[in-house]
């Protein structure tokens, strides 16, 4: 039987970040990749590193250095098929950009369901990946990624499994302690050039893991985890002074070695954690 992966990302760069080390070592096994990606990201830093919220920042130039960014990464990881569905960025939960017509948030869900599902019906993956009802940290294109990919699973004549992406419990402790070591150095450093700290935002203690007895699938992708760093990197424009960027590659495999899934639907009826995605499938 051969074997389709795909997975259904809000924005450019999320295929690196989420699933980049399995996108990388299922190419590697020969098993087909496909990549869907909702938005074009307008929300990200412009050229000039001009913030989203700012009136004078460029979306438009974003979106496409932001395309150029997602090729170069999906070559890096061997995703055999990218679709871009083509919808404006939402922003963060309550920016104005939630309201523009446009945007993913404000969709029809409907006919981003069909178009997705077109997608689906032509690949026929066996396992289909996005994120969890609350998008793994709220952000509206992400909790619509869920919500369209669920209608798309009424409109196919199939099951496959859905997962979604989960960091356990226990290693989210460890990447906490990381980042607040960083926001510590980065508070430290605005406070030395005499400017004001960011305020954490209000999402920063909220709790994104997941228990670690309810993850389903941990794959060991160590073997590829320098694909996924440059892939990671290749997202140049986003990575600002992210902890991802300030990593040594033997610090990056070490942290970032392994992905985690929960299953969402289980038509196979597996009853125990797996190291393998296409586990019952093989």
């Amino acid at each position: 039987m051969s074997l389709t992966f795909l997975a259904v990302h809000a924005h450019p760069d999320d295929e690196a970040s989420s699933s980049g080390g399995v996108l990388a070592a299922l190419a590697r096994e020969g098993v087909r990749t496909v990549v869907v990606t909702c938005t074009n990201g307008e929300c990200g830093d412009d050229p000039r590193g001009v913030k989203p919220l700012d009136d004078s920042h460029d979306g438009e130039s974003v979106a496409q250095i932001r395309a150029r960014e997602l090729d170069q990464a999906v070559e890096i990881l061997g995703v055999s098929r990218l679709e871009r569905l083509g919808y404006r960025d939402s922003g963060m939960m309550g920016w104005p950009h939630n309201d523009d017509p446009r945007c993913f948030w404000r969709c029809d869900v409907d006919d981003a369901a069909r178009r997705l599902a077109a997608i689906v019906l032509e690949e026929r993956p066996q396992v289909v990946m996005t994120y969890n009802e609350y998008g793994f940290y709220g952000h509206p294109d992400h909790i619509m990624a869920n919500t369209v990919t669920r209608a798309m699973l009424e409109l196919i004549d199939y099951e496959p499994t859905l997962v979604y992406n989960a960091i356990p419990s226990s290693v989210m402790a460890m990447f906490q302690e990381r980042w607040a070591a960083e926001d510590a150095r980065r508070r430290e450093e605005a406070l030395a050039r005499g400017e004001e700290p960011e305020p954490m935002s209000e999402d920063e203690d909220r709790d994104l893991s997941t228990p670690d007895e309810l993850v389903d699938i941990a794959v060991d992708v160590s073997a590829v985890s320098h694909l996924k760093r440059a892939a990671l990197l290749a997202h140049a424009s986003q990575l600002g002074d992210s902890f991802f960027g300030s990593m040594s590659e033997d610090e990056f495999r070490a942290a970032m070695g392994r992905e985690w899934f929960v299953r969402a639907t289980n038509p196979l009826g597996l009853d125990r954690v797996s190291d393998d995605l296409f586990a019952g499938y093989r």
